[in-house]
């Protein structure tokens, strides 16, 4: 199943957009300071958590998950035996379960469960499969502490959105139940930077670039892992038999096309799937959750999809 929406036809148009102008901000500063060490790149992109409101009656809680950290979330009156397993974005490079922890708690709120953001390792100091890995022994740790695999959503956003596909598949790989869903927000899936968006949205996304991009992959993937490996390019998979799968994107952003990529791959292998376009957004636009109208709608599909 797809959907596309309109926010014009339903007076969701924005005045001013909180992740739009956070992106603008960044892409000044990388702009203007080529010799950004990684340490401060990190740096700016913890901001991420600055467009979204903190979620109410939501309390955290750092802990370790099959040897990663992270940090949980849990709402108020949440079901404790269904678990959000949260990936963040940022590239596989930057981007933490600080950065975040916001977005992640609305997330769960507004599902009525509880999650758990992963600090993964990071490129390129780990490149791939290590933040598969990582997501792959967290999810074996759910399951052992007694969570069942069905009642377990990978959810991510850009490169956290491709972990959240990449775990299933891993996991399918190696023989072991699969998630029960896969919900992901601007998922960033194409390691060749083969996208026509990249082209026609370039004016548009406040964000993302191909030279961004560039960098981040020959961070991730460094010269030994292929481009077209489907653990690290889920465009090249097998999609047969994958979990019920929730895309969403804005329609501006440069890899919108990913989305929709996705989604037509999932679709002709057999699986469940809807996708969500929201006309005028940015990249992971629910980022913006409690401060914008559009990420608020977005949460609350998410929500009628995940207890249909």
């Amino acid at each position: 199943m797809s959907i596309s929406i309109d926010a014009e036809a339903t007076g969701t148009v924005q005045a001013t957009d909180p992740v739009r102008d956070l992106y603008a901000d960044w892409s000044e500063i990388m702009a203007t300071t080529p010799d950004l060490t990684m340490r401060l790149f990190r740096s700016i992109f913890d901001e991420w958590h600055q467009p979204t409101r903190e979620p109410e009656a939501v309390s955290y809680k750092e802990d370790v998950v099959g040897g990663v950290p992270g940090i949980w979330a849990f709402p108020e009156g949440a079901d404790r035996a269904k678990v959000l397993l949260y990936t963040h974005g940022g590239g596989f490079a930057v981007g933490s379960a600080s950065s975040h922890r916001k977005l992640a708690g609305h997330v769960a709120k507004a599902v009525g469960v509880v999650t758990f953001v992963l600090d993964y390792r990071r490129a390129p100091e780990h490149p791939h499969p290590a933040q598969v890995e990582d997501g792959v022994a967290a999810f074996k740790a759910l399951v052992d502490s007694g969570i069942h695999p069905h009642d377990i959503t990978t959810v991510g956003d850009s490169a956290g959105g491709n972990l959240a596909i990449a775990i299933a598949l891993a996991l399918k790989e190696q023989g072991e139940p699969q998630p029960g869903q896969v919900i992901v927000f601007s998922p960033w899936l194409d390691m060749e930077n083969k996208g026509e968006t990249l082209i026609t949205n370039d004016a548009t996304d406040a964000l993302i670039s191909v030279p961004l991009l560039e960098g981040m992959i020959a961070g991730v993937l460094g010269d030994s892992v292929s481009p077209q490996n489907p653990l690290a390019n889920p465009l090249y998979a097998d999609f047969s038999g994958f979990p019920r799968l929730y895309i969403t994107a804005g329609s501006v952003e440069s890899l919108v096309d990913n989305a929709t990529r996705l989604n037509a791959l999932a679709e002709a292998a057999g699986v469940d799937v809807t996708l969500s376009i929201a006309e005028g957004q940015q990249h992971v636009y629910p980022f913006s959750a409690g401060n914008s109208e559009p990420a608020d709608a977005e949460l609350a599909r998410i929500a009628g999809w995940y207890k249909y």
